[in-house]
């Protein structure tokens, strides 16, 4: 295995044409469909620069910006952004494309981190180091890093609040919710 892989190296696009079965009741793409995709591509880019078989363990910031239609070409643009011992931080760009126009929209923009595994033991195994070739690798991976610290932040301050929170004390949060309670 290398030492290192640059990020253009396993830089990928999946482009397909939106068909009417991935419609939902709206007669839009569905979401999941998209998932999918997206999980495909991010599959597509980890692997190639681990080396190996990769699994999804989390995905960042599923954002549905615009609708994509049927008909319209959709175009997954995924990256490499950051690099840990065994897990990869791959960005997506999801841009849809009106073929009878050319008009192109931003959809989605996300971040899934994928782990490399040891094809024998199913255990994580080491990826390259990731070689940042231009000012945006450089950017995105220092937004990489800071989504990280962002992240176990909110997770230690959400644990903290969590078993601190008292239910008689705090029914008055729920006030404007549209619930109801029936004990």
């Amino acid at each position: 295995m290398p030492k290192s892989k640059s990020v253009s190296y396993s830089r990928t696009t999946i482009t397909e044409l939106m068909i009417p079965s991935y419609a939902n009741f709206g007669g839009k793409i569905h979401g999941g469909i998209l998932l999918s995709l997206m999980d495909k591509v991010a599959y597509a880019c980890a692997s190639k620069h681990a080396g190996t078989y990769v699994v999804t363990v989390s995905v960042d910031g599923v954002n549905f910006l615009q609708p994509i239609e049927v008909g319209e070409l959709l175009s997954l643009h995924a990256s490499v952004n950051h690099v840990g011992r065994s897990s990869m931080v791959i960005g997506i760009r999801v841009v849809s494309e009106n073929v009878k126009t050319g008009e192109q929209k931003h959809t989605n923009t996300s971040y899934f981190t994928m782990v490399a595994k040891d094809e024998t033991t199913g255990k994580p195994t080491e990826v390259p180091e990731l070689e940042l070739e231009s000012k945006d690798d450089i950017r995105r991976c220092l937004e990489a890093v800071r989504r990280k610290q962002l992240k176990e932040n909110y997770k230690d301050d959400f644990d903290n609040k969590i078993s601190e929170l008292q239910l008689e004390e705090n029914l008055h949060l729920l006030e404007k919710e549209r619930i109801v309670i029936n004990l």
